[in-house]
């Protein structure tokens, strides 16, 4: 499927990194297990899977060196475990895993299995994994807890494998985006990067499920009203956006929460007004500020004040790009009971971006 650059849509000024995703900025990793099925509904099955996990991974020594990081909220009917911790203690200790709101549980719970694997030391001084969701109920039955530990495995592996590649990563209706919408059409997974000139990289991480088709917004152009109306159907929840930025600019903490924050105005653009039931949560890291388990840093330059401005910019651009290319590269999906979340026709949003640029 195309990204935005594929159809000419150009966001900011800055260029992106060679994949234009998280995996540009070094040692980073994201990997999906995306969970479909179609069987009987409960009791006599496990109804119709629209769902799955995505685990970013910033590094694999996080819990024995955290990466600084900081969080922002711009309306909080969600959730997200790990954060307030993340927060308090400015550092993120595990990788950031995605899901839907009704397995959120289960992949806490692989998410500490993992971490015990992976570190003995974990049993010691326990650990609070970053486990953030999205309600897919629209397309998703949720009365069945869809998503396994091997599931969670699995995509976590895939993460550590993928660090390093030149390939870009799956978007769309793929892990935890599987079930998701966005602005009244297909959402879920997106990313997209940029490099400041100073030469630091910015990359951002979103599970797209909110907004109206009305509002969408594509470079500007009011895409969403001029596409015809939504097929009459059960109206969509008023959806959330899990966001996050990760960087190898020497941020600290409260840099990092500066960063996160800007997350919504990328957003914004798009078309999002954080409705009252959303849940608009973000996080970010830098992976080259690494605090002991203490809170204690190694001495070095850091990236903060008037020089934050061109991370800043960076991240509002990958963040509206982010947003459009989770919506071009997922395809129309029919869920449970039938409810249908139309794919975004990259054909449609070419020929109104032309046209507009004519008029």
């Amino acid at each position: 499927m195309p990204r935005p650059r594929d159809l000419g849509i150009v966001i900011g000024t800055l260029p992106p990194g060679p994949t234009c995703s998280v995996l540009d900025v070094p040692g980073v990793g994201l990997g999906h297990a995306t969970v479909w099925r179609d069987e009987p509904p409960p009791p006599d099955g496990r109804g119709t899977a629209r769902t799955g996990v995505t685990v970013l991974v910033a590094a694999d020594d996080a819990y024995r060196r955290p990466l600084a990081a900081g969080g922002a909220v711009l309306n909080g009917a969600g959730e997200c475990t790990g954060f307030l911790t993340a927060g308090e203690w400015g550092t993120l200790e595990t990788p950031v895993y995605l899901t839907s709101t009704m397995q959120l549980g289960r992949v806490y719970d692989a998410a500490c299995e993992i971490a015990l694997e992976h570190d003995a030391g974990v049993a010691d001084d326990v650990v609070i994994p970053v486990v953030g969701e999205c309600d897919d109920s629209f397309l998703n039955d949720c009365r069945r807890m869809q998503v396994t530990g091997d599931d969670v495995r699995a995509a976590h592996a895939a993460a550590l494998a993928s660090r390093g590649t030149a390939d870009a990563p799956d978007q769309g209706a793929v892990g935890a985006g599987t079930g998701m919408s966005c602005l009244g059409f297909k959402g879920g997974i997106g990313t997209a990067s940029r490099v400041t000139p100073e030469g630091h990289t910015v990359g951002v991480l979103l599970l797209t499920n909110f907004g109206e088709r009305p509002r969408l917004t594509v470079a500007g152009v009011p895409v969403g009203a001029l596409v015809p109306a939504e097929p009459s159907g059960p109206g969509r929840p008023a959806g959330s956006c899990i966001g996050v930025v990760v960087t190898d600019a020497p941020v600290d903490s409260a840099g990092c929460a500066r960063l996160a924050r800007r997350i919504g105005l990328g957003l914004a653009r798009t078309g999002s007004t954080a409705h009252h039931g959303s849940g608009e949560i973000f996080l970010a890291c830098s992976t080259t500020v690494r605090p002991d388990r203490d809170g204690a840093t190694e001495p070095g330059p850091r990236v903060s004040g008037r020089a934050l401005d061109p991370l800043f910019a960076a991240v509002v651009d990958a963040t509206e790009e982010a947003v459009l290319a989770s919506m071009l590269a997922a395809p129309t999906v029919v869920g449970r009971d039938g409810n249908t979340s139309e794919g975004l026709d990259p054909a449609v949003v070419t020929r109104l971006l032309e046209e507009h640029r004519r008029g």
